[in-house]
């Protein structure tokens, strides 16, 4: 990519859950194109490899290694960025846990709510810190990664999909509230089954070969939720095919 084709040069981008997976592949994605991206995971040694890449392909990132359970953890890195930054111009909710697929009879209280609390309270954490930040930017972008789960409930995933559902819920009515401002776009991809770790959690028979790769999402993210996002501050994006269809 040449830098006159570096669409978001000046950017700074967060992205959660950015050691491996979609978050990995779509912060890298995101440096390409100019952005200095925040990779935010609990592995600091996982998000050094994806940061080493970045440098590598000639593009720019920091790391911030913490456990998004820990609201305080995320109001400290809100207030790094605000003092180094000033503003935020894209923000990607990619973070989030399986949990144990069951029955909704059997699922277990503890780890229900380790499931929320990562996929619903943490990410409203996120917002309710960086929402000055974004406000300030010229133009911000908020996507969050769901799943059809969220709205459409499938035996035994009872647990993640309210979670996502939730996340849907919450992203909705924050696209609805800020959408007099003009500035900030809301919007919420279901990636569809990718060759990701969670994918094989919850389907350990399935071939990872016959998946399309997490640098399919990002690309998408890139080139039609980012760089050709239609108007207006909601929408929700289905990605089925193995490329950027």
């Amino acid at each position: 990519m040449t830098e006159s084709s570096k669409p978001f040069d000046g950017k700074l981008a967060l992205v959660t859950g950015a050691s491996r997976g979609i978050g990995a592949a779509t912060a890298e994605a995101l440096a390409e194109a100019g952005a200095h991206v925040i990779l935010t995971a609990r592995g600091a040694p996982a998000l050094e490899q994806v940061e080493e890449r970045i440098h590598q392909a000639g593009g720019s990132a920091t790391i911030a290694p913490m456990d998004l359970n820990d609201s305080e953890n995320i109001q400290k890195l809100a207030q790094a960025v605000a003092e180094r930054w000033g503003s935020l111009d894209i923000l990607i909710l990619n973070a989030a846990m399986l949990g144990s697929l069951s029955p909704v009879e059997h699922l277990d209280p503890e780890e229900l709510e380790r499931v929320f609390k990562l996929n619903v309270f943490a990410n409203q954490a996120l917002i309710a810190a960086f929402d000055p930040l974004l406000r300030r930017a010229e133009k911000a972008n908020v996507i969050g990664i769901t799943s059809s789960v969220g709205g459409e409930p499938r035996a035994f995933w009872g647990g993640y999909g309210a979670s996502k559902a939730a996340l849907e819920t919450m992203l909705g009515a924050y696209a609805d509230e800020t959408e007099h401002a003009g500035r900030l776009r809301i919007q919420m991809i279901d990636p569809g089954a990718t060759r990701t770790r969670m994918r094989q959690l919850a389907y350990p028979g399935e071939e990872p070969e016959s998946l399309k790769p997490p640098e399919a999402v990002a690309e998408f993210v890139i080139k039609r939720l980012l760089s050709d996002a239609p108007s207006g501050t909601r929408a929700r994006f289905e990605h089925r095919g193995k490329g950027l269809s």
